[in-house]
């Protein structure tokens, strides 16, 4: 390229000022800095694509942190594809232009990664069933979205509230003195200031479990009613039932080993250094409903030193398939890993 030729956004201002508010979303928005986002996506409908395509490329870079291994490393196939990168679809246009549009008007819905419908034939994408969404609201606060959770969001100058639709989800809530936030999910509302907490919304209560600082539970129909519970801790879980004439919900102590199982399904970055195959496919299993199953015995001892996220099983099996030579059957959510002839 001319040194001397410009790139796109030094002679695109709507490109250029969408960068900007990309880092500045990155690092989190002040409640002024919300009003005016909205305020630019609203103003030209160029805004909104500029502001999906970049954050569709910030995204992709993300996930660069999803495949990182030792001398075995292997780009993520699933980010380098060329179908990715050189060419999205009307459809995903669309869906972005959707997406601006409602944060235009201060409301977000966010689904997490669900199977999509695929031909008898053809089992969905290892990464649909996989990988975990996770993001970022105005506020700087985010969401861990579990497989098929549903949330969503709609903020004012005078609080931030959230809405589990239906499934589960943990959240790291960004420090706001002057905006409470709320997260509301079967009737329950669960308020933080600054806090990390998880929700679990089922047909039958709703669970919340803190993991960092404290929080309060009340009745999200009456507002300014009473808390049921006026103060839970870090470590301390309550089961609120939807059962006609249930008891008071009650606030127990978790011991770390329990909460460490109980939010299993969240993306962790695993290290493993000379550690048989059998171990690591054992720990990617205790996370993801992917099941790895290995048909040979002699693989069970194969050791690796490699660091995956957790939630990055295609970008695992991927690896043992190009560099160590095995080959992959599926069976429904299975994936048999065995050496090759």
């Amino acid at each position: 390229m001319n040194a001397s030729t410009p790139l796109p956004e030094e002679t695109d201002p709507i490109a250029q000022a969408a960068a900007e508010w990309m880092l500045r979303h990155d690092r989190g928005l002040t409640a002024a800095e919300q009003d005016e986002f909205s305020q630019w996506l609203a103003a030209d409908p160029r805004h909104p694509v500029a502001w999906a395509e970049h954050r569709w490329g910030w995204e992709e870079l993300d996930r660069l942190a999803g495949l990182q291994s030792s001398v075995h490393a292997m780009p993520d196939p699933d980010l380098l594809a060329p179908e990715r990168t050189a060419v999205r679809s009307p459809r995903w246009l669309w869906s972005a232009l959707a997406a601006a549009a409602a944060v235009a008007v201060g409301l977000f819905v966010w689904r997490a990664p669900v199977p999509t419908a695929s031909p008898a034939s053809e089992p969905p994408p290892i990464h649909s069933l996989a990988l975990i969404e996770q993001r970022t609201l105005p506020d700087g606060s985010v969401i861990e979205l579990n497989r098929g959770a549903v949330v969503t969001e709609h903020f004012t100058a005078g609080e931030r509230r959230v809405r589990l639709e239906r499934g589960e989800a943990h959240f790291q809530v960004a420090k706001d003195a002057a905006r409470p936030f709320f997260v509301e999910a079967g009737g329950v509302a669960v308020r933080a200031v600054g806090t990390a907490f998880n929700v679990r919304l089922d047909s039958a209560s709703v669970e919340v479990l803190v993991t960092e600082g404290k929080v309060s539970v009340a009745a999200a129909s009456v507002p300014g009613a009473e808390p049921v519970i006026p103060l839970m801790g870090k470590n301390e879980r309550t089961v609120v039932s939807f059962a006609p004439a249930a008891p008071a919900p009650q606030v127990t102590v978790v011991p770390p080993a329990e909460i460490e199982a109980r939010l299993a399904w969240q993306p962790r970055l695993l290290d493993f250094t000379n550690v048989p195959l059998a171990e690591i496919v054992a720990e990617f299993n205790r996370r993801n409903p992917v099941r790895l199953v290995l048909a040979d015995e002699a693989l069970r001892s194969l050791r690796l030193s490699a660091t995956f996220r957790s939630d990055n099983v295609e970008g695992f099996v991927r690896l043992m398939e190009s560099d160590f030579r095995m080959q992959l059957a599926r069976r429904g959510d299975e994936i048999v890993l065995s050496r090759a002839p």
